[in-house]
């Protein structure tokens, strides 16, 4: 973490109105109930630091991709009550996010008031990163506060371009958590050092994978993106996902982990599925060995184990992504045998990052979230900030 980089614990709020940038981007059901709070309960201690300096918190965030317009599907008025119900207070709301009304509002804030605006994204400036959108957005405030890590990879107006219109402008607690979480995976981690990586593609994890070479002991591969190394090495794969223009890079990639000394582990077996469907007819295949009309949807017993014996032994571990499509209960027991391991790893003494997205998702859904050492709350901002790259709502708070 940029240790120039101010927190919310250098300053005192008293008499102050804090405009806070939270990352509230959280799953609505149908009928507009919040159906996980996980970032707006993330938010929560930042706020009360404000709250309990004597200060006022004014929250912006957007919701969805309403695609720079008024969509009642995505407004934040549907998250009110339970805002309100996790802070113990009442929550004001105002209809836009910037103009008369919620500045006239913001200005009546009294020490100890909540104000959420509506959503950013209802006015096309903010993804575009417009000047003038983020001077009125800082009309709002007297001290600017990011704690919206999920968003820090996005040079978007609420994000960076806002802090240029502040003297005083500082991480919360989440962004400080998340960074310096991060920070414990990749300086100076304890060894034996074990990265698993899953999900569908690995076009989008390309960069952090080649970075990591340099820095792991134990690369494991599961999820869909374990096929296209399977058909690389010569084997069948069936129906299974295949990044054909990645065939190349992935037996580049093994020769770079043999050269290096990183011991990559691939999957012994695979469940397979005639379609992609929760009650399809179910089979299980050994490595390379997929039928035609078959496609893998999640990793096998035997992988399991192998898997679990190298995660057992590590006292480092990042976990991004799935080993399977954990969504389907006919396809989870990979996933959730990985989440079990790293568990039992974290309660012998290792640590343990989640780094968001459909891993933290998974976590969550077996309810291991508080079994482990931390799970991140930004998938594409963590990745890029593993990857090196600076985050522009990082970057922003820089004195």
């Amino acid at each position: 973490m940029n240790l120039r980089i101010k927190t919310v614990d250098n300053l005192s709020f008293e008499g102050k109105k804090a405009l806070v940038r939270v990352d509230f981007n959280v799953p609505l059901d149908k009928d507009f109930n919040v159906t996980d709070d996980t970032r707006i309960q993330a938010a929560i201690p930042t706020i009360e630091k404000i709250l309990n300096d004597g200060g006022s918190a004014i929250l912006m965030s957007h919701l969805g991709r309403p695609k720079g317009t008024f969509d009642d599907n995505y407004s934040l008025r549907h998250i009110v009550l339970t805002l309100e119900k996790a802070l113990g207070r009442p929550v004001k709301f105002a209809q836009d996010c910037i103009g008369t009304e919620a500045e006239l509002i913001a200005e009546e804030l009294k020490p100890g008031e909540v104000l959420l605006l509506e959503n950013l994204r209802f006015h096309k400036e903010e993804e575009k990163g417009d000047r003038d959108f983020a001077k009125k957005l800082s009309r709002l405030g007297e001290i600017y506060v990011n704690d919206a890590f999920g968003t820090a990879h996005r040079a978007h107006a609420s994000t960076s371009v806002i802090a240029e219109f502040f003297f005083d402008k500082v991480s919360g607690y989440l962004m400080t958590s998340e960074l310096k979480n991060a920070d414990k995976v990749l300086e100076k981690p304890e060894r034996p050092y074990t990265a698993i990586m899953g999900g569908a593609k690995i076009a989008d994890k390309i960069l952090i994978i080649e970075r990591l070479l340099d820095k792991v002991d134990n690369l494991i591969i599961g999820g869909g993106m374990s096929y296209t190394f399977a058909k690389a090495l010569g084997g069948t794969i069936g129906n299974s996902l295949l990044e054909e223009d990645k065939l190349d890079f992935v037996l580049d990639l093994m020769e770079k982990a043999k050269a290096k000394g990183v011991n990559l582990i691939l999957p012994e077996d695979t469940v397979i599925s005639k379609a992609f469907a929760n009650d399809a007819e179910q089979g299980l295949a050994d490595k390379g060995q997929i039928p035609d009309g078959w496609m893998g949807l999640d990793i096998g017993p035997k992988t399991r184990e192998v898997f679990a014996a190298t995660i057992l032994k590590s006292k480092t571990i990042l976990w991004n992504g799935p080993m399977g499509v954990f969504e389907m209960e006919s396809f989870d027991k990979g996933t959730k045998a990985i989440a079990e391991a790293v568990v039992a790893a974290t309660k012998a003494g290792a640590y343990s990052l989640i780094g968001g997205g459909d891993s933290a998702a998974a976590v969550n859904k077996f309810g291991y979230g508080d079994d482990v050492s931390f799970v991140s709350t930004g998938g594409g901002a963590l990745l890029e900030y593993m990857e090196g790259k600076i985050l522009p709502g990082v970057a922003a708070l820089e004195p």
